[in-house]
């Protein structure tokens, strides 16, 4: 049977699923404080004093009153309860009110964690309008070589809002291709979802026609040795939403010095201007 989608229309399906997704209650526009925990403490907008979880234990722990409203896993907390972090087999869920809910996050040593607050009425979801993007670009869409890395190979990746700090994460192979005579080796890590690889990539058109801090691919190793990178499916990421996010950066491998007019451009608020 013949494939009559056309690519237009399926990248326009996408960019749908990526608006809903943002505006949801554990979307990107959603998320309002990440904050970590390393003594008791107060955490910023929700009630309860939260701590680490005692040696041996895994999350974080809650103290609050009745009055106070909190639920941990539905049930409601009158006292100290442990909420599961997202590393556990079933992480715990947080609920402070009709639209706030929390999440607890590991570090990426699995040493601490943090507290994540998701407002569904936020001020971003308010003010949110549109996803901007490319037009499809088929030109945009690359065959590269896929070349496996020696075991243990590992990529230096740096976060936005500490680059200081290395989080090295595997690197299981490098993707080259050539474009208008220039040869490309670029870098990218397990996106924790499959075969699926996470590309963090910067290119000419940072900070004036997209997001300046750079953007994300998603791509697929092949059977066959080759990857195909279509960047008409590059997406923002999630700092562009929410200054609560500490996004990866786009290691200096995987920065082009052309523009890549494909792909997600900007968060806008309903007026058409930037969100943040």
């Amino acid at each position: 049977m013949t494939d009559t989608r056309r690519p237009a229309d399926e990248l326009a399906r996408f960019h749908d699923a990526r608006r809903a997704r943002a505006v949801s209650a554990r979307g990107p526009l959603a998320l309002v404080n990440t904050q970590w925990v390393d003594s008791a403490q107060p955490v910023w907008g929700v009630p309860g004093t939260w701590a680490p979880a005692p040696d041996g234990l895994a999350g974080l722990m809650v103290t609050a009153a009745a009055a106070d409203g909190v639920s941990v896993d539905g049930e409601l907390v009158d006292g100290s309860v442990l909420v599961a972090g997202d590393d556990a087999v079933t992480p715990g869920a947080v609920r402070f009110s009709e639209t706030l809910t929390g999440t607890v996050i590991a570090n990426d040593d699995r040493t601490s964690w943090g507290l994540r607050v998701w407002d569904a009425d936020s001020e971003g979801i308010r003010r949110f309008g549109s996803i901007d993007a490319f037009e499809h670009d088929p030109g945009w869409v690359v065959t590269a070589d896929f070349v496996p890395t020696e075991e243990g190979a590992q990529l230096d990746v740096r976060h936005q809002a500490d680059l200081d700090l290395s989080r090295p994460k595997p690197l299981p192979g490098l993707i080259r291709f050539s474009r208008d005579g220039t040869d490309y080796e670029l870098a990218a890590f397990p996106s924790g979802i499959g075969d699926r690889l996470q590309l963090v990539f910067g290119d000419a058109t940072n900070g004036d026609s997209t997001y300046s801090v750079g953007r994300f691919l998603f791509p697929t190793p092949g059977d066959d040795g080759t990857i195909v990178l279509d960047f008409n499916q590059a997406v923002l990421p999630p700092c562009a939403f929410s200054y609560a996010f500490n996004c990866p950066i786009p290691p200096p491998q995987n920065r082009l010095a052309v523009p890549v007019e494909a792909g997600e451009k900007n968060v806008l608020d309903a007026t058409g201007a930037l969100l943040h």
